[in-house]
């Protein structure tokens, strides 16, 4: 089983119930010799955060039938809110990795001989490796580190820290550093000058699932801060640094955070510049409350605290107002409505791919046809097709468009995607012509939030699909 590496693994935010044991180990360290096997947890000082094995169980009835059909034997371990009733982790070891239920008793976690923080399976007298830190691979001096006193401890942060000692300061490796969708206090958002190293975050694959989703946020040295939908590398937003532009987040974020009730003097952003690195963190001086910033599955950036009063986490911040504005945040062959419940809905005459990847939020298989078109090309290079047009009105027009400039009126468009078996979709808008001969991506409807657009989409589908009085030649 090829190794995983922690230095890219996740953290994932899910209102589930943990499948575990109920032995705790009320300890927060582990200790070369020592194991952490599924049952036992470490837990800080604090009792804020917990680390163990655990599997994702949805606590709504039908997505818990659906889940336990669809994967009901992937393990994970990480860090969560301990103190939180609402399931809530933060970081993931084994991200694109799950343990299986057959390999769970021969898992442990533990500190390998080499000094490393490995994630194993000891199976048939073998050890095989899930996932690793490999401190060896980055650290220039290793032999003035004696391996055999080496330490991991769940800090009151939520930060798993491996150590050269208990008596010792000295930080070998952290799991703050290699975050995926998650950014709790006193964690660094940002990257080093001097070496490239970014740390940055990926959204996660679906609900059960903290594999690498769709989206991806970092700190670059031209742009600022850029978040992009990561399959196609679309840049979507950006948020320029204070050293490359005159605008700066932070007295904007300190400002809208301070004017709400729920996080005056919770949140303490700030953004730092020198020489070594360029990188944002914030604090939060009440250690007793429970904050954090994430990246979800469709793309949106949220603040979040935890409400004693409502015992649910509350989104503070989140920029984008509009759930369409993410690039492709619905999925291939959708239409986005930002004020709608739910905001994602299949074209005319498309379902869904997979209605239970949607039933976790996953919708990057987004829409299918329901019938397939009708269109052929002889030996002659001669194009026969009785597919017709269904226009999907003041939309945003999909991601990649073609220009057709011989069509010079509505007619030669339409005649121009006809002539084409691959062209799905034409539009004609101040008398230029476009054609998509791909997935539609980013289709969203008129909602007064972020978009007002006042296109005209014609979508390509078999004749036999479409009503005679929709029917448009």
């Amino acid at each position: 089983m090829s190794p995983l590496y922690i230095l890219s693994l996740g953290l994932l935010l899910l209102h589930t119930t943990p499948l575990c044991s109920s032995i705790a180990v009320s300890n927060d360290t582990l200790t070369a010799g020592q194991v952490l096997v599924v049952g036992g947890k470490l837990v800080s000082r604090n009792g804020k955060f917990a680390l163990n094995f655990f599997q994702f169980q949805p606590t709504n009835t039908i997505s818990k039938s659906t889940h336990n059909a669809r994967s009901p034997s992937s393990w994970y371990l990480g860090v969560w809110f301990n103190n939180v009733p609402v399931f809530t982790t933060v970081w993931v070891a084994n991200r694109d990795q799950a343990i299986t239920d057959h390999n769970l008793n021969l898992t442990q976690l533990k500190i390998s001989s080499d000094g490393n923080l490995v994630i194993v399976n000891q199976a048939a007298n073998t050890e095989s490796v899930i996932s690793s830190s490999h401190i060896v691979n980055n650290r220039t001096q290793t032999s003035s580190i004696n391996t055999s006193t080496i330490i991991v401890v769940l800090l009151n942060s939520g930060n798993l820290v491996l150590r050269n000692s208990l008596s010792s300061d000295l930080v070998l490796w952290q799991s703050f550093d290699y975050p995926t969708d998650v950014v709790l206090p006193g964690a660094k958002f940002g990257r080093n000058k001097v070496t490239g190293f970014s740390r940055r975050l990926i959204s996660k694959k679906s609900l059960i699932d903290p594999g690498l989703g769709s989206y991806i946020i970092e700190l670059e040295d031209t742009k600022g801060i850029v978040l992009q939908y990561g399959n196609l590398s679309v840049v979507y937003w950006h948020w320029p640094s204070p050293s490359t532009s005159s605008l700066n987040l932070i007295p904007i974020l300190k400002t809208y955070l301070d004017s709400d009730s729920r996080t005056k003097g919770l949140i303490n952003p700030t953004y730092v510049d020198n020489n070594q690195e360029e990188y944002y963190m914030y604090t939060s001086p009440n250690e007793s409350s429970s904050t954090y910033f994430s990246l979800d599955i469709s793309g949106q950036i949220n603040i979040n605290v935890w409400s004693q009063a409502n015992q649910s986490w509350q989104i503070v911040y989140s920029e984008h107002v509009d759930s369409c504005t993410p690039f492709a945040t619905c999925g291939p062959f959708t239409v986005c409505n930002g004020i709608a419940k739910p905001f994602c809905d299949c074209m005319e005459n498309f379902s869904q791919k997979s209605p239970l990847d949607w039933n976790f939020s996953d919708r990057t298989g987004g829409c299918i046809r329901n019938t397939p078109l009708h269109c052929s090309t002889s030996d002659k290079n001669i194009t026969s097709s009785t597919d017709m047009f269904h226009p999907i009105a003041r939309v945003t027009l999909p991601y990649n468009p073609k220009s057709i400039d011989i069509a010079t009126t509505q007619s030669e468009c339409e005649e121009a995607c006809l002539g084409s078996c691959s062209c799905t979709t034409y539009s004609y808008n101040n008398s230029r012509c476009s054609v998509w001969t791909e997935q539609l991506l980013s289709v969203n409807l008129n909602d007064g939030i972020d978009n007002t657009s006042e296109d005209i989409l014609y979508l390509r589908l078999a004749a036999k699909d479409l009503l005679p009085s929709l029917r448009k030649k």
